[in-house]
């Protein structure tokens, strides 16, 4: 158990001893400067304003039946009735030796559940672009951050593979192969995308083939159904190369594109008519929600089949939703889409909610984010403003961190200076962006991502390389288990309590999809360290005893920055 779950079960405790009701909060908070303690309990306030009384007088009574022997050298009341706690050192140093021998870094065991994920989802036919990016790295951040805590994770990478464009496709690939006579690999989808559409557009022969393609391949049609495989393949082998690339978890077996859905949708629409959620509308069917209001206060209607008969991305979503719950067995669903896409989602789940798809003990959470702009607080393009492709991006920042680190590295070789680089520059791209609030916008800027200072990945890299040079220099193991650990100094205190809060960290990302927390905490870990470096000597320790804590502090620093590190997807290397 996490420090602050023991900290707020024993307060709350004592709370119900002194009067409180069953159901009071603790409240319990890391404190935000060292002199109000390691922790702070925050929730006597509101409790006692509940109970009609002063919370200065119930704060001594919670104090006086709390029991925190052997976890807290000092308690104190604070203010108008707030509870600080500082944590004994020996009680800290025991909890980072269990820390140090266990492999998971003795983080508490959770019940697992099933947890999809929906992240990523690119187009098929399409090169991906820098608009895919934050979908595809803040979700395989919370896939590895679940995976790590014990829950089944299902990887759905929702494709845009299907829909009216796919007859223009179709034509378009087989009229390629005609003209080559071989089989085609495309290696610019964008231009193959942009001729086909120019050919639509001008070649009504050609416009008719590709209508009567669409029909026969929602028909079933074995010959469209070929063609149309191929082009999901050489665009999912196209992405794959972009996400061995990022270190993202996505393969060709987690894609679940809106393909899967098309069955299901005349059932899900005659379904909903039946129960009287859908009604037809000028030849459309509809669903009015009176949860959403339009300009004259009348229930909006959302569509889900059209006049002609097609069906609109809602009713996919609608489907898709289902499918999760009903196939999957979903205990929880992760949406990680852009923030413009929310009322969209919303509607599709209000729906998904009254016909009784999924219930509302599975939660359906919208994990939005914001978008990726550049330095004039535009969405971030090429100086010719067209979209930048997601591979181009990835060539820059691996060209930029080779020029750094080669002139910080003149002695290294080609080949381990290429592989630094990569390492480097992708991890600056993806720490830039995860270190930001998912929420926001944020300013795309190579310069301070590609810092030594601050908190950017090679801050990080370098600081986990710090770590390991120590043990270089000594000549043995970071899996030194010799000694104990003895927490005399305030900064070694400072820097375990901090070592053990990995776990507080990491549950907060897992809950709320927030990759930022993680970042925040790994950089304040690593400045924490870099003074404990300066003034705690560890190879030139006073004696052996401090010597051996000292090197395990850094012992189990090393594997947390790297264990952080790893829930956020950024490879870590050795040295720099």
């Amino acid at each position: 158990m996490n420090i602050q779950a023991i900290l707020s079960e024993k307060i709350s405790q004592a709370m119900i001893s002194a009067g409180a009701p069953a159901d009071c909060e603790a409240q319990v908070r890391q404190s935000a400067k060292a002199q109000f303690g390691d922790y702070q309990a925050n929730g006597i306030m509101a409790v006692a304003k509940k109970m009609g009384q002063a919370p200065r007088q119930l704060a001594e009574q919670v104090l006086n039946r709390l029991d925190l022997k052997g976890i807290a050298s000092k308690t104190e009341i604070a203010g108008p009735g707030f509870i600080n706690i500082f944590l004994d050192p020996q009680w800290l140093a025991a909890r980072a030796e269990q820390a140090l021998a266990s492999d998971s870094l003795n983080i508490s065991p959770v019940a697992p559940q099933t947890i999809v994920v929906d992240y990523s989802a690119p187009n098929v036919a399409k090169e991906m672009h820098v608009g895919h990016l934050r979908s595809t790295i803040i979700g395989d951040a919370s896939v590895r951050t679940l995976e790590f805590l014990g829950h089944k994770v299902i990887r759905a990478n929702h494709i845009g593979d299907w829909g009216t464009q796919f007859g223009m496709l179709i034509a378009f690939l087989e009229k390629k192969q005609q003209e080559q006579q071989t089989e085609i690999a495309l290696s610019d989808l964008e231009a193959f995308y942009r001729e086909a559409k120019q050919l639509y557009d001008q070649d009504e022969a050609f416009a008719a083939r590709a209508r009567s393609y669409v029909v026969k391949l929602q028909s079933g049609d074995q010959y469209c159904a070929q063609m149309w495989k191929k082009l999901v393949d050489i665009t999912m082998a196209q992405n794959q190369y972009n996400y061995d690339r990022l270190n993202v978890s996505l393969t060709r077996d987690d894609v679940m594109g809106e393909s899967l859905y098309n069955s299901m949708l005349p059932g899900i629409v005659a379904d909903l008519e039946q129960k009287g959620l859908a009604v037809e509308s000028e030849g459309a069917v509809v669903v009015y929600l009176d949860e959403y209001r339009n300009k004259e206060g009348e229930p909006m209607g959302v569509i889900i089949r059209k006049k002609d008969g097609g069906y609109l991305y809602t009713t996919t979503d609608i489907a898709c939703a289902k499918y999760r719950y009903e196939t999957l067995k979903a205990d929880r669903v992760l949406y990680y889409i852009d923030s413009r896409q929310h009322q969209h989602l919303m509607q599709a789940w209000t729906i998904v909610r009254k016909a009784g798809y999924v219930p509302d003990s599975v939660p359906l959470e919208h994990h939005m984010f914001g978008m990726m702009l550049g330095k004039d607080g535009r969405p971030f393009k090429t100086r010719a403003g067209g979209t930048i492709k997601l591979a181009d991006l990835l060539d820059e920042a691996h060209e930029r961190a080779l020029k750094l680190v080669s002139d910080k590295n003149p002695e290294m070789s080609a080949q381990e200076l290429q592989q630094l680089a990569e390492v480097i520059g992708i991890g600056a791209v993806k720490y830039a962006d995860l270190s930001k609030s998912r929420t926001t916008d944020y300013i795309f800027d190579w310069d301070n991502m590609l810092a030594f200072e601050g908190n950017t990945a090679p801050y990080l890299l370098y600081a986990y390389t710090r770590v390991l040079s120590v043990f270089r220099k000594a000549g043995i193991s970071e899996q030194t288990t010799e000694g104990s650990i003895i927490l005399s100094q305030p900064r070694e205190a400072a820097l375990a309590t901090r070592l053990l809060q990995f776990e507080e960290t990491i549950l907060q990302v897992a809950r709320e999809g927030t990759p930022h927390v993680m970042c925040a905490y790994l950089y304040e870990l690593a400045v924490l360290f870099s003074g404990f470096y300066e003034h705690c000597p560890i190879l030139a320790a006073e004696d052996d005893a401090t010597r051996h804590s000292r090197l395990k502090l850094a012992s189990l620093t090393a594997r947390t920055l790297k264990c952080g590190l790893d829930t956020l997807g950024i490879n870590t290397v050795e040295r720099m």
